[in-house]
């Protein structure tokens, strides 16, 4: 089983969906870097509707260790610790939405998925039964999807409609 490491927004984005347990279900341990559990803490006191890090049995957070690369400046800190850990790890799968540390995740040779990967397998493995629903409400959030990728998620999740 790969060592599972999130960012901040598949963290966010699956709680507010409801569907923040999808993630131990899947992978049983989730990995958040120092950064990341900052941010989610810090949010949650300002009064953003986010999951209680401490309060999650399997979610465990790890220092990363600082970075020896040079980051592009679109990189922010809690994907860059996300980024590091998954170098150290030995079989890392990183949780990221942003494009340009997906990207950046590309070039280290590292695996990644997504809220949307993870609502695909949610959908494939049957704990829903649309995905279609939850894109909606994941653009209310303010989670930006471009229209093609949103295509693109309905057709992966047979769901787009002819046109």
């Amino acid at each position: 089983m790969p060592e599972v490491i999130s960012n901040t927004t598949p963290m966010q984005y699956l709680y507010q969906l409801g569907l923040l347990e999808i993630l131990p279900r899947f992978y049983r341990e989730i990995v958040l870097p120092g950064r990341v559990a900052d941010e989610l803490r810090t949010g949650k006191a300002l009064g953003v509707d986010l999951p209680d890090v401490d309060g999650l049995s399997w979610a465990h957070v790890r220092s990363a260790p600082p970075s020896t690369w040079p980051l592009p400046a679109d990189i922010h800190a809690g994907e860059a610790e996300v980024l590091a850990l998954g170098l150290g790890s030995s079989n890392p799968l990183l949780l990221l939405d942003d494009g340009a540390a997906r990207r950046y995740a590309k070039t280290l040779g590292l695996r990644f998925t997504g809220t949307l990967g993870l609502l695909l397998r949610a959908k494939r493995d049957g704990v829903i039964t649309a995905v279609r629903p939850f894109l909606d409400n994941l653009e209310s959030l303010g989670f930006r999807l471009a229209f093609a990728t949103r295509q693109d998620a309905l057709r992966l999740a047979q769901e787009d409609t002819p046109s």
